[in-house]
């Protein structure tokens, strides 16, 4: 890889889209120009979740820095469209992690949304308790 040849892979999940830039480099990895620590508030679980597809293919993530621009959905659905991308952008690096990948169900995107509120409910299904007298 050239010093400015970079890697881009788009991912998404619920209402959060992940737009991920992989280069090879120290091994940071940039979250909203923020260190992925400071963004995601130190939690271990989340960071463990972000480098899953390097521990798949027991690649080192301390080789390559990723830069993400992350809008929209909560701090759990941001991480899986990071992973997400950063799973695509591997595979883009390197046909041969396709396979790997896509059998440790890191290349689908979750297609589950949230359901839309229905007119004369509290919510998308809740309804009013029903009283028979």
């Amino acid at each position: 890889m050239a010093s400015n040849n970079y890697f881009y892979a788009l991912g998404r999940r619920k209402s959060a889209t992940a737009r991920v830039r992989l280069a090879s480099g120290k091994g940071t990895i940039v979250v909203n120009d923020k260190p992925v620590t400071d963004y995601f508030a130190n939690s271990k679980y989340l960071h463990s979740e972000l480098i899953k597809p390097f521990t798949v293919l027991e690649l080192e993530p301390q080789k390559y820095n990723i830069t993400v621009k992350v809008v929209g959905g909560g701090h759990a659905s941001q991480v899986d469209a990071i992973r997400l991308g950063i799973a695509k952008s591997l595979s883009e690096l390197n046909e041969d992690y396709r396979a790997t990948l896509k059998r440790a169900d890191l290349l689908g995107r979750d297609p589950r949304e949230r359901e839309r509120k229905k007119f004369g409910l509290k919510s998308a299904r809740k309804q009013r308790q029903f009283t028979k007298r």
